[in-house]
């Protein structure tokens, strides 16, 4: 947990950092948030965070509320305060603190909050021996696409799947078909009895993982056939590999969906391959904007 935070231009102590009692982040979950990986004390995939950060308040009709740079320059130095050398930072922009009223107020200042955690890189221990999850019935907002603080149905799928001892849920969308389209907090793949991976496609009704979407550019530069396209409950039990990937997992393979085995019962040759593409690429890819 961070030793030090910011918030709003001051480096405070953690068990002093505090937001106004009427932020809009904690009445209307008016806000938005981004999750980093450290490693070796350097931020992996920065700018591609930066881009969806500010996708994300665009489509809440909010500004970044300092440049670029400069934000970059605050994470950074919340790291080093931290001294962090593994873990991730976690970055929250809200509208702001004002008189409770569901209109947007307008003139306000948004509201900046960094902090920092230790964890352990590449995934951990689910890593290397895979992970067990449930699926349920997405009961999400129509805007998951925005990376919003509104993570109420994500903390009761999470939580279900605790419930159940399992590591994740993937949410299903409901219907005749059901259709896969992301877990909790990460992003859902299968890999076909003919070898082709095969990943939820992007739009209004997932979030554009940087994880994935970095991960796709890499398999495909390698040869590996990754298709975007739907896939459902069924094609997902029947799957050669399962795995899913997150910035504060990596990659980490699903060897058991809802009590049915997938494939072996272990992490399989192209998740493997995949793991290794990204661990790779997070090492060398750390750096500045």
């Amino acid at each position: 947990m961070s030793q030090i935070t910011y918030v709003n231009g001051k480096y405070l102590p953690h068990n002093k950092a505090f937001l106004h009692v009427e932020d809009r982040s904690t009445q209307f979950s008016d806000g938005v948030y981004e999750v980093i990986a450290v490693i070796s004390g350097n931020l992996v995939d920065p700018q591609m965070h930066y881009r969806r950060l500010i996708r994300s308040l665009t489509e809440l009709e909010m500004n970044l509320p300092m440049s670029v740079n400069v934000l970059h320059l605050n994470i950074k130095e919340v790291i080093r305060r931290n001294q962090l050398n593994s873990g991730l930072c976690y970055l929250q922009i809200s509208r702001g603190s004002a008189p409770r009223n569901h209109v947007i107020p307008n003139l306000i200042k948004e509201t900046v909050v960094i902090t920092a955690r230790h964890s352990e890189p590449n995934g951990g221990k689910g890593a290397k021996q895979g992970v067990s999850i449930i699926t349920t019935e997405d009961i999400r907002w129509k805007r998951p696409d925005i990376k919003s603080v509104s993570l109420l149905p994500n903390v009761l799928a999470k939580n279900q799947a605790a419930q159940r001892g399992a590591f994740e849920a993937w949410l299903v969308e409901s219907g005749e078909e059901e259709i896969i389209i992301e877990g909790s907090s990460s992003n859902t793949w299968i890999v076909s009895q003919s070898g082709q991976v095969i990943t939820h496609p992007e739009g209004v009704k997932m979030l554009s993982g940087v994880t994935r979407n970095r991960i796709i550019d890499l398999a495909r530069s390698n040869g590996i056939e990754v298709l975007e396209k739907p896939f459902t409950v069924t094609q997902a039990k029947t799957a050669s590999e399962a795995f899913m990937t997150s910035t504060s997992s990596f990659v980490v393979p699903v060897i058991d969906i809802d009590g049915h085995k997938i494939g072996n019962g272990k992490c399989g040759p192209v998740t493997i391959a995949i793991q290794k593409l990204y661990n790779d690429f997070a090492q060398r890819s750390c750096g500045e904007v």
